[in-house]
């Protein structure tokens, strides 16, 4: 009977051993592909069934990490989790690659995890002063090297103009530069891994000086004041000076110089008789020089039109004007002609030369005149031009005014003024010829 037992506990321990060697381990986790940003933690899964007395190692390449508990790897961010789930503490970049979870069996099974490291975009600026200096005609390389997983890309743009693109990739050359590209640059560098990151360059165009006057001819009277304002423009900055007829200036009492930003003012008070003439604005700077005239004058200022361009009669028409000028007037011309005879024949009818009273002084800087013209013909388009004179000399020349008088299908739009030139084959040529047609006549009747 106890033989009976000892046989049946035989065969159970049999197949429970033969059970065991059929139940071998096997893992329950499975292999999968990891996407991790730098800094984070990551936790590798290695759940095995049935290990029993086998180990379990974690490799990366041929180097171990672990084995069954121990840890192998120096390196104190890897550790073993919950059994031998595998975690590492702030990602670096070099932790990309394959991890390998594997049983030191004979059949070698084992479980990979591919780990890529996702790394937010870093910038090499070039250069590294992120200041660049090129000559007005030259050129300038700017550079951004970026790095980063995925691979970012570099866009360029000029500072407060981000929707308009200058280029894309590391580098940006800038060629045949002028004053105005001087300014701040930037690259855009992004991966879509954290915020994208911006770097700015000043981009310094060194140039010679450049000049505009505000005027170039300023009115003024004895016992009056004038007012020079020249814009000076250059890098590196240019030292100004004033000169009066080729001579020097320097402040006095009624004399004085000043500047404000890129404005240079020359403030002349109670002006004189020699106070009158030809002044200069001069700009120096290690690339060159420049220099602008202002002529101060006592004589009038140009004569502005004040009368609407549409008259109220066909045969007449009330031309109203103004002029500045401090001293009285002592002489006004005036020079009118028809335009044009008819759209058929565009030749311009004669000059009228017309010489007009002076008004009277009434101690005002503006001296306003009107006049009448008679024996106009109707629906006519006519110019004029006015020069006023006082004991300084004749002013400039006034611009060329139009206007139209009534009559016929052009009655009701002073905008319908200058269709009579349309007609011509040439428009641009036959106003030119206009002009010039008018100065000679001016001056063969201004010379008698």
């Amino acid at each position: 009977m106890e033989a009976g037992w000892l046989v049946v506990v035989a065969l159970f321990v049999a197949a429970s051993a033969q059970n065991n060697r059929n139940d071998g381990p096997r893992f329950l986790s499975r292999g999968h592909s990891f996407r991790t940003v730098v800094g984070d933690t990551l936790l590798l899964p290695c759940q095995v069934q049935n290990l029993g007395s086998l180990v379990l190692l974690w490799r990366r390449g041929p180097a171990v990490l672990t084995a069954a508990s121990l840890m192998v790897t120096r390196d104190e961010r890897f550790r073993l989790v919950d059994g031998y789930n595998l975690q590492i503490t702030d990602v670096g970049p070099q932790d990309a690659g394959d991890y390998v979870c594997q049983i030191s069996d004979r059949v070698a099974r084992d479980q990979v995890h591919t780990v890529e490291v996702l790394v937010p975009p870093s910038v090499r600026a070039s250069p590294e002063t992120r200041h660049v200096t090129a000559r007005r005609g030259g050129a300038a390389v700017l550079e951004c090297r970026a790095a980063g997983n995925p691979v970012p890309t570099v866009t360029w743009h000029r500072l407060n103009d981000s929707s308009s693109r200058l280029g894309e990739g590391p580098q940006l050359q800038l060629s045949r530069l002028e004053r105005h590209h001087g300014g701040v640059y930037a690259c855009t560098v992004d991966n879509g891994v954290g915020p994208p990151v911006v770097t700015e360059f000043q981009l310094q165009v060194l140039y010679p000086p450049e000049i505009t006057v505000e005027r170039s001819w300023v009115h003024t009277g004895e016992g009056f004041r004038a007012e020079l304002v020249c814009t000076v423009l250059a890098d590196p900055p240019a030292e100004v000076s004033w000169y009066q007829n080729s001579f020097p200036l320097s402040a006095s009492e009624r004399v004085t110089m000043s500047a404000r930003g890129s404005n240079h003012t020359l403030l002349i008070a109670d002006v004189q008789p020699e106070d009158f003439g030809n002044y200069s604005c001069v700009a120096d700077n290690s690339l060159g020089r420049a220099r602008r005239h202002v002529e101060v004058s006592g004589r009038p200022g140009p004569a502005r039109f004040t009368s609407p361009p549409l008259a109220r009669a066909p045969h007449s028409y009330t031309l109203s004007f103004a002029v500045d000028s401090y001293p009285p007037l002592d002489e006004l011309r005036l020079l009118y002609r028809q335009l044009a005879i008819n759209e058929s024949f565009q030749q311009p009818g004669r000059w009228h030369d017309v010489v007009l009273a002076a008004p009277a002084a009434k101690g005002s800087l503006t001296h306003r005149v009107s006049h009448e013209l008679r024996g106009l013909q109707p629906a006519a388009v006519y110019e004029a031009i006015v020069q006023a004179k006082n004991r300084y000399g004749w002013n400039e020349v006034s611009d060329i005014f139009q206007f139209h008088t009534l009559g016929g299908p052009h009655t009701a739009h002073a905008d319908e003024l200058t269709p009579m030139f349309s007609a011509a084959p040439e428009p641009r040529l036959t106003q030119s010829l206009s002009v010039l047609v008018i100065y000679t006549c001016y001056w063969l009747a201004f010379s008698q």
